[in-house]
């Protein structure tokens, strides 16, 4: 699937997201780019999890698959095996990928810049999103260089869900 086609497939459920839950859209979409590359990882094609997000107990009670992921240790990557979330759609993903910034409290200081993608982008980074010391880099990179910018909603225009409402 080329990045063009990827951004077409899942871009209505980030910004219907956005709409929900005032999560960016950009930052879904670039997330989701750089988690499953543009949809092609066995994680994502199998599992329907975009964006890596892991299953741990007691947070994560559904299925998990267990897939190798490369994590940085401080001072290098390590390969190891990790038990990550399990869905039934691409949609469902995306959902859970939202709801996961309301239930950890670690993103609490990004929630409260939701509006402004760039700086929602360092803010998850610096609360431990990823183990990738140029995470937030990356997703601006991808937000610049495919315009996802493009599917965020104004604050003004959000319908925040009862949950999505801090």
């Amino acid at each position: 699937m080329t990045p063009q086609e990827f951004i077409a497939e899942i871009g209505p459920g980030a910004k219907q997201s956005c709409i929900d839950t005032g999560i960016p859209a950009s930052v879904t979409l670039a997330q989701a780019a750089l988690e499953s590359g543009w949809g092609g990882s066995g994680l994502a094609m199998q599992d329907k999890n975009l964006f890596g997000i892991k299953g741990n107990p007691p947070e994560w009670t559904g299925p998990v698959a267990m897939w190798p992921t490369q994590e940085w240790n401080g001072s290098e990557y390590v390969t190891m095996q990790q038990p990550f979330r399990v869905y039934p759609s691409w949609q469902a993903s995306l959902d859970d990928h939202a709801r996961f910034f309301f239930v950890n409290q670690n993103y609490r200081s990004a929630l409260a810049v939701r509006g402004q993608p760039d700086a929602f982008a360092q803010a998850i980074q610096a609360a431990g999103y990823a183990t990738d010391p140029n995470y937030a880099a990356q997703l601006i990179q991808l937000m610049q260089q495919f315009n996802l910018y493009a599917w965020d909603v104004p604050q003004a225009e959000w319908v925040l869900l009862p949950w999505a409402q801090v």
